[in-house]
C-alpha cells in the first residue's frame, strides 16, 4: 500500500505501553466496525501490506486480522486526529464480518430503555462455524 520510510511512524503520539487506539470504519458505509491497538511494528505492517494488523493485548501479539476466520481488512486509507494519538482505518471488510460475535460491528449493543444492554444487531454467522 505505502512503501515510505518509517519516519512517519514518528509523529504518532504512543501511550506509555508503545501502543495507539485504533478505529476500524467501513469505508463505503462510514460505519464503525471496530476498535483495537497498535504498535509501531503493527501500524508499520498495516501501511506496507494494506491489510489491518493490530497488536493484541490480552495475548501479547501480533493479530492480523482475519487470521483465523478470513474475515481480513483491506486498508484503503490510513487517517490520525489532530493530535496525532487515534488512529482511523477506512477498511473494506472481506465477508462482511468483524466481530468475533459473527456481528458485522463489535459495536452491536445499545443501552435500552430498561438501563440493560441488549443486542442491537443481528448474528450474520454463528461464531462455532467460524472459528471451528
Amino acid at each position: 500500500m505505502i512503501e515510505l520510510p518509517n519516519r512517519w511512524l514518528n509523529d504518532i503520539v504512543w501511550d506509555d505501553h508503545g501502543l495507539v487506539p485504533v478505529i476500524a470504519q467501513d469505508a463505503a458505509t462510514g460505519d464503525v466496525l471496530m476498535f483495537a491497538f497498535m504498535n509501531r511494528e503493527a501500524l508499520a505492517l498495516t501501511a506496507e501490506r494494506g491489510e489491518a494488523v493490530y497488536w493484541s493485548r490480552s495475548r501479547r501479539k501480533l493479530w492480523h486480522k482475519g487470521e483465523e476466520s478470513g474475515h481480513t481488512q483491506k486498508v484503503l486509507e490510513i487517517r490520525t486526529d489532530c493530535d496525532n494519538d487515534v488512529v482511523l482505518l477506512k477498511i473494506e471488510q472481506a465477508g462482511g464480518i468483524a466481530c468475533h460475535t459473527g456481528r458485522k460491528s463489535c459495536f452491536y449493543q445499545r443501552l435500552g430503555e430498561s438501563g440493560h444492554w441488549e443486542a442491537a444487531d443481528p448474528v450474520l454467522k454463528d461464531p462455532k462455524e467460524i472459528y471451528g
